[in-house]
């Protein structure tokens, strides 16, 4: 719901649980007056600001009023240089060397709805009712120039959009330089900053850091949102917990380089600024053009962490994913990498079908070294022909003898890379991201494709699906495998991401059935831009089920589980060396999309055996596990156990994931887990052992078997153990 206050010039956007108010200042900017908990309307919130009468080495921004000036102010949009020595959310540059902008309030419109953002990836909805938006326009007329500000309000969620549009409607040239998404000022400092920082193998781990007045922020200058840091942050009070307190959710919908930025002034007050990364950045706008940022989807809880993760989880599942693959379950795979890496043929690959197509799984995923005379990853990016030596018989042989096996065929591609070693790159050499006259970087024996150009976008599109449509392809694997260097201008990272939606957009409409899944060195592009076109995300490459709790326990804090990519992968593990048990490789990767990733045909019969009683309860259970409520429990990040679990939307059943890293010597006698998000009146069976309330459940809890105190006789280690508990109503 929008409120506006026409007299006083104050808009109210207020939804199920958060209001968030500003105004038009004395000066005509605007200013911010309150996000948090919501509150009720009234005529006038002039009272929630008090301004200074003067002040200490003030410099007064209306000659007027000696004592108005905007670095008192907590504002909405705020420039630089007019008496905020505050980092600005725009800056834009003019033909006679100045940087100085003055947007003055015009006009405002309200729409039902929510309008989709040309050419970018954002939140939608299904119809009108479901949010309310409001378009804010500022004028700055010595530049002849526009500036929207865009708001929706979702009316049944914790959610509220922004994104900023400028517009030359003058003759002079302007280069953006600054452009955010977003900008918001807190009255006080009082919070923890909360963000997903890692590398490759070890992504999106969860870090907490204290403001202090300064700066602090998290950025990516990669060409791609990357494993190093996550395109999102949050700022929760120092008492908030996972069920309790609030926080701030900030998750940017956008695939390339970012800064999300808090800056603590001398005042005590919090300014968030997020959107493209201003480094290395600029936009030349000529008269009549327009540039439009991405969109921020902006979550407030009062509940704590767990009830912000899941208005981002439902929003994303719901209202950013897109296609026949978002709300269906997803497909059990199996995919040959772990098994053959690139040393394979049919005869193998078919063999690998035959042995897995018994057990439940429903696809064959050909992973990496299918095309060109790929034989390791020097050569053949690029070259997407079937390479006859491997596959005789073509991609449609293939997909015709998987399908005999009652499977479908998913492939591995790797669109935006090309090899020097490829047909294409002898073509067109000049395809490369690069500078001429400038080393070239080598990253995995592969460069860029410069996706700013239209001929290198119609080649991708057409190439892959041509593929496509010749193996009769139901899943694609979308690889990215190495980040930008050598950039040639300020403008072409962003130029490359906006191509790069240009052919994803596309390749998905024209294969409407192919469930698509981002990848980018496992996990370097796993944001919320992507899933807009791709409902399902590879989270890592590091598949070790003890790293893997971390990993997947980070991501959820923003990500649904329906979109983490979790595979059971061969020991001792690829990436850590590491032997954990079959039964806890499976336990772990229950909690996301499944799938396996090694030679099953190395399988006894007793792992077989096991193999097909895990599929079978996870596709009895995929729907809860996938879509349900995902509830964290105990952390990676603090304990020697994690557990995690997922409830019914109608809370009638409930999946519980519960494990320990390494083993204790004389454990506590009192180790249970306190489970939450249940209906406290309804009666509950206990993995069918036992019978209990919701209530006594979620305040006693389900206590554990105590093992041997003294010596054990086994010669298997305990360490990396896993429960699965699931819980029924009793009828």
């Amino acid at each position: 719901m929008i409120f506006v206050n026409e007299e006083s010039r104050e808009f109210h956007l207020q939804n199920s649980n958060s209001s968030y108010i500003f105004n038009v200042l004395k000066n005509g900017s605007l200013g911010h007056l309150y996000y948090g908990k919501k509150i009720k309307h009234r005529d006038s919130f002039s009272h929630f600001f008090k301004a200074p009468k003067e002040g200490v080495g003030i410099i007064a921004h209306i000659k007027e009023d000696s004592a108005f000036s905007l670095e008192y102010y907590k504002q909405e949009y705020p420039s630089y240089g007019s008496t905020d020595f505050r980092k600005p959310a725009i800056k834009i540059l003019q033909e006679n060397g100045s940087r100085i902008t003055g947007f003055k309030y015009d006009s405002y419109k309200v729409l039902k709805g929510k309008p989709l953002l040309k050419g970018l990836p954002s939140s939608y909805v299904e119809n009108e009712d479901e949010a309310s938006t409001l378009e804010i326009k500022l004028v700055d007329e010595v530049i002849s120039c526009n500036l929207f500000l865009t708001y929706t309000v979702y009316e049944g969620r914790s959610v509220i959009t922004r994104n900023a549009r400028v517009e030359n409607f003058g003759s002079e040239k302007l280069v953006i330089e600054n452009l955010m998404s977003m900008s918001v000022d807190f009255p006080d400092y009082d919070f923890d900053m909360l963000h997903l920082s890692g590398a490759w193998g070890r992504e999106r781990a969860i870090k907490e850091r204290s403001l202090e007045k300064g700066c602090q922020y998290i950025d990516s200058t990669r060409g791609a949102s990357s494993s190093h840091q996550n395109p999102f942050i949050a700022l929760k009070r120092k008492d908030t917990t996972e069920h309790s307190g609030e926080i701030y959710g900030f998750s940017l919908v956008y695939s390339g380089n970012f800064l999300a930025h808090i800056e603590v002034d001398h005042f005590d007050a919090t300014r968030v600024t997020m959107g493209i990364n201003p480094f290395d950045f600029s936009w030349e706008l000529d008269g009549g053009q327009e540039f439009q940022t991405p969109e921020v989807i902006m979550v407030y809880s009062n509940n704590g962490i767990n009830e912000m993760s899941n208005t981002f989880h439902k929003l994303l599942k719901e209202r950013v994913a897109r296609g026949s693959w978002r709300d269906k379950e997803r497909p059990v795979l199996i995919n040959n990498w772990e098994a053959t890496y690139f040393y394979f043929n049919e005869e193998k690959l078919v063999e690998i079908a035959k042995t897995a197509a018994p057990l439940g799984f429903e696809l064959f995923v050909l992973d990496d070294g299918w095309f060109g005379h790929r034989n390791g990853d020097n050569s053949s990016l690029g070259d997407w022909f079937v390479d006859k030596n491997k596959l005789p018989n073509g991609l449609k042989g293939l997909s015709d003898k998987i399908k005999q096996e009652g499977m479908k065929l998913g492939l591995w591609f790797e669109p935006e890379m090309i090899s020097e070693d490829s047909e294409l790159f002898r073509a067109h050499p000049d395809w490369v991201l690069g500078i001429d006259n400038r080393n070239l970087s080598l990253g995995r024996n592969q460069y860029v494709l410069d996706l700013s150009r239209k001929e290198v976008r119609d080649y991708i599109i057409e190439i892959v699906s041509e593929r496509l449509t010749e193996g009769n392809i139901s899943y694609v694997k979308w690889d990215m495998n190495r980040n930008m260097t050598e950039i040639p201008q300020k403008d072409t990272a962003h130029k490359y991401i906006l191509g790069l939606y240009e052919i994803l957009e596309e390749i998905t409409k024209r294969f409407p059935h192919v469930l698509f899944e981002s990848c980018a060195s496992g996990g370097g592009r796993f944001d919320t831009g992507m899933l807009y076109y791709m409902p399902q995300t590879w989270a890592s490459d590091n598949t070790d089920a003890c790293e893997r709790l971390k990993i997947q326990y980070g991501t959820s804090i923003v990500y649904p589980i329906s979109s983490i990519g979790a595979h059971v992968s061969d020991v001792p593990n690829h990436q850590t060396a590491r032997i954990t048990s079959l039964d806890m490789r499976n336990k772990v990767a229950f909690f996301g999309s499944f799938g396996y990733e090694l030679d099953i045909t190395k399988f006894s019969e007793e792992m077989k055996v096991e193999v097909k009683k895990n599929i079978e309860f996870y596709k009895e259970n995929r729907k809860l596990l996938q879509f349900g409520d995902f509830i964290r429990l105990h952390s990676p990040f603090e304990e020697n156990r994690v557990s995690w679990m997922s409830v019914a939307q109608d809370k009638s059943e409930a999946i519980i994931g519960y494990y320990e890293i390494l083993s204790e010597t004389n454990p506590s006698y009192n180790k249970k887990i306190i489970l939450k998000g249940l209906d406290e009146d309804i009666l509950y069976s206990v993995n069918g052992e036992y019978e209990a309330y919701g209530d006594e459940l979620m305040n006693v809890g389900i206590v554990f078997e105590q093992p041997d105190r003294y010596f054990s006789y086994e010669s298997a280690t305990r360490d990396f153990r896993g429960e699965i508990i699931r819980l029924t109503r009793v009828k």
